[in-house]
């Protein structure tokens, strides 16, 4: 399992253990992290699992496909960091990471 640290836009923070192998926008589900809607159930079609990475972690996200930059495209908060959290499949040496969740999701 990898902790992983989810920041809301209020600030409160989710500690939840991630298992590795699933994608961080599963794992945000399966532990009832608000902010993370994924409307599209995962299928990088709609942006509603948006998310920023801290920098530190961004290495460790892996590489920004075709799809998902077009969907982070339509995203008027899109910043540095910015990534779907269904397009990052969590793996142990993300124990530590911290995201942080946008005000609104689309």
């Amino acid at each position: 399992m990898a902790k992983i640290t989810l920041i809301g836009f209020d600030g409160d923070q989710h500690v939840i253990d991630a298992e590795p192998g699933k994608s961080l926008m599963a794992n945000a589900l399966e532990n009832a992290v608000p902010g993370i809607d994924a409307d599209c159930g995962g299928a990088c079609a709609c942006g509603t699992c948006h998310c920023f990475v801290e920098e530190a972690w961004r290495p460790l996200t892996g590489e920004v496909e075709y799809m998902e930059e077009s969907m982070l495209g339509m995203r008027p908060d899109r910043a540095e960091g910015s990534r779907l959290s269904c397009q990052i499949n969590v793996t142990s040496e993300m124990d530590g990471m911290v995201v942080r969740i946008p005000e609104f999701q689309m």
